[in-house]
């Protein structure tokens, strides 16, 4: 990288305002920052990107000495100093003069002490919510929160585009070495700064164009050709049309020894505990989504000079790492790859991924991140507490409720120990279902420790308790059905128990369940009579009607098995069925009859051709020959693959469907309507859905 150079940068302002003010030089706004501006202009009331942090302050706080230190800050970095106003249609960095920044106190000693640690968190994130006005600024902000006489909570407050975390760290440090100055009268004891951010953005717009953008753009544009579009993890709820930035976050600390553990492996593959936990994730977002190519987002500091290493702006850029996790490797395999991945990306992390988006222009949706909605980040140690003289300090902790992406892990390692941090958009994600996801990435974790050389798919992931309510709990199905007996004797048994309940209507006509099975008898009966044996495949040919329903259940109580000829099918589709099955015998009526496409030896039993002969029969039960093993109808697959196949459904199965189930409640005050052909599946439900439970059929 070329070295910056601060001398393009004019210090003082020049010329006049429209408003009559004096006007400030201004300069072209660094890649990250455009795309930062960009995504504020689109939502300007959502606070993603404040960058909050709080202090708890125990001690005799010098309040005028904070004040000064932070006045002295925010002079020192130009960057705080920064709005973006629109030229020419472009946002471009202005730098205003020096201002006194209040420092606001609230004194919250009144509120019970009980109550005091969560309205101060309660504040805390009120100040860390409040948007910015990016075009007239300021962008940093303090407040001081009062808990006790000596007791205090600070509460800094900065835009994304004038600073990231690195630049946390930064004014951390510059805060408690000025405090300790000025409470004692001192002068400032930092040095003068090299470069200011505005040289760097000049820099990076000189820098990052002709043949250095071609390589990178050369080397990414290759990397991610043919990237999924989207990571379908899957949501609570669809995505609304634009990003609200409300969210949540979610944090847990990992088992002693899994540090450990997950470094050696690391270590023993020439890979970092990054490129460990990175490749772990995409595990668990495969799992979740069915994807074997896995994007996902992670940020890096950007601070390749030394000039930049103690300068506030915001230097962070983004790369995209893609997991290629095909073919089921093991994990081990798996890590290689991630590890060659994330070597060649660091080696070509100078491109700003803004610039990379406006190179690639993937497709774009206002509720999605382009090329990656996932994010993962390793903090190698957490940030110590800054030492203020004479007092007392430690983090204070509050909710953030918003996030930039749908989903962003942050692993952190605290002395030997891990923890992890879901951050989640809680538009699109329950906080039940995170917490199974972290749950799930501690259980993948302590996999891939015990043994690295399983393959991906057979990592384990679920609980016990979980495992436990899957395979045994939800497939504890098991309920207590006719499964020995036959159609028939069930619907006898349920019209002697409501003889005079409706069992069927079609249009004005009406027939009781009395009057079902005494026609259904005489005609089985019939059957019998002319040759039809039991399990003797018998097609049905009739509009939908009561006829038809008497005749299915009479062909049951006959013994034999009902195949369903739709009187909507081409000949040609008829003919296939009557020679697959073998048809001896087919049921029809009226002009239909002469439509079957059959020859010798099948018998047509015309039902309004035999009305004598039918009703002459005994209307008496008729004794049944079928078990809950014999066949009680065939269905025809719809051939759309290939030769339409018959499937043979005994009398159990209509019975394990609509007897003794727990995903409905049937009974006589239910009304079916009875829809779908009798030659699709779901008239079994229809029908004797109904008529097995003592329900109303409606044809």
């Amino acid at each position: 990288m070329v070295k910056i150079s601060p001398d393009s940068h004019p210090a003082t302002p020049s010329g006049t305002s429209p408003n009559g003010a004096e006007a400030l030089v201004s300069f072209p706004v660094s890649f990250a920052q455009q795309r930062v501006w960009f995504l504020h202009y689109l939502e300007p009331t959502v606070a993603s990107y404040n960058l909050p942090v709080a202090l708890r302050l125990r001690g005799p706080l010098d309040v005028g000495a904070l004040a000064e230190s932070l006045n002295e800050i925010v002079i020192r970095h130009d960057a705080l100093r920064t709005c973006f106003p629109v030229r020419e249609g472009r946002p471009v960095q202005v730098i205003v003069p020096p201002r006194q920044v209040p420092l606001p106190e609230t004194d919250l000693r009144h509120v019970s002490a009980d109550g005091r640690e969560a309205e101060a968190a309660r504040l805390a994130n009120s100040e860390a919510t409040q948007p910015f006005d990016l075009a007239r600024g300021p962008l940093f902000r303090a407040k001081l929160l009062r808990l006790g006489e000596e007791e205090y909570v600070l509460v800094i407050t900065m835009h994304h585009i004038v600073s990231d975390g690195w630049s946390i760290g930064i004014l951390m440090r510059e805060l408690a070495t000025l405090y300790g100055a000025f409470r004692l009268g001192k002068p400032s004891p930092l040095p003068e700064l090299p470069i200011q951010y505005a040289d760097y953005s000049l820099w990076q717009h000189n820098w990052m164009r002709g043949d250095v953008l071609e390589a990178e753009l050369a080397y990414w544009k290759k990397q991610l050709a043919g990237i999924p579009a989207v990571l379908d993890v899957p949501t609570d709820r669809p995505r609304s049309a634009a990003r609200s930035g409300r969210g949540a976050s979610m944090s847990s600390l990992l088992p002693a020894g899994l540090l450990e553990k997950l470094t050696a492996l690391a270590r023993s593959e020439g890979a970092t505990l990054f490129m460990t936990l990175l490749a772990a994730f995409q595990v668990l977002l495969s799992r979740y989504t069915g994807q074997e190519d896995v994007p996902v987002g992670s940020p890096i500091a950007g601070r390749t000079e030394v000039e930049t290493e103690n300068l506030i702006g915001f230097f962070v850029n983004t790369l995209v790492l893609r997991g290629d996790l095909s073919g089921d490797p093991t994990f081990r395999q798996l890590l290689a790859r991630i590890r060659e991945v994330s070597l060649e990306a660091y080696a070509h992390q100078d491109l700003p991924f803004e610039k990379l988006v406006e190179e690639l222009q993937p497709i774009r949706t206002p509720n999605q991140t382009p090329l990656f909605q996932v994010l993962f980040q390793l903090a190698t140690a957490a940030r110590e507490e800054p030492p203020f003289d004479g007092l007392e300090v430690s983090w204070f902790h509050f909710q953030r409720e918003s996030a930039k992406f749908d989903l962003s892990l942050s692993v952190i390692t605290r002395s030997d120990r891990l923890s992890s941090v879901f951050e989640y958009r809680t538009d699109i994600f329950d906080k039940e279902t995170i917490r199974r996801m972290q749950g799930h990435w501690l259980t993948l974790l302590e996999g891939i420790a015990a043994d690295p050389d399983r393959r991906i798919s057979e990592l384990p992931l679920l609980s016990e308790a979980e495992r436990r309510q899957i395979v045994l709990d939800w497939n504890s199905t098991a309920s207590d059905y006719p499964k020995d007996s036959s159609v028939g004797d069930v619907f006898e048994a349920q019209a002697a128990a409501t003889p005079d309940a409706i069992a069927l209507s079609f249009g004005s006509h009406r027939m009781t369940y009395a009057e079902l099975n005494a026609r259904a008898n005489r005609l089985a009966r019939f059957l019998r009579a002319r040759g039809v044996a039991p399990q003797t495949p018998v097609g049905v040919f009739l509009e939908r009607s009561p006829d038809l329903v008497v005749t299915l259940l009479a062909i049951l109580k006959s013994g034999a098995i009902y195949v369903p000829l739709d009187t909507s099918y081409p000949r040609e589709r008829l003919a296939f069925q009557i020679r697959d099955t073998g048809l001896q015998f087919i049921v029809s009526e009226g002009s239909l009859a002469y439509r079957v496409p059959a020859a010798d030896p099948v018998t047509i039993v015309r039902l309004d051709g035999e009305l004598e002969a039918i009703g002459a029969e005994s209307p008496e039960n008729i004794p049944g020959t079928a078990s809950g093993g014999s066949i009680a109808y065939v269905m025809y697959t719809s051939g759309s693959t290939g030769t339409p196949k018959g499937v043979l459904i005994p009398h159990r199965g209509i019975l394990r469907l609509v007897k003794g189930v727990e995903y409905v409640q049937i009974g006589p005050s239910d009304v079916f309507l009875q829809l779908a052909a009798v030659s699709f599946d779901a008239s079994t439900f229809e029908i004797w859905g109904a008529l097995l439970n003592g329900a109303h059929c409606v044809l």
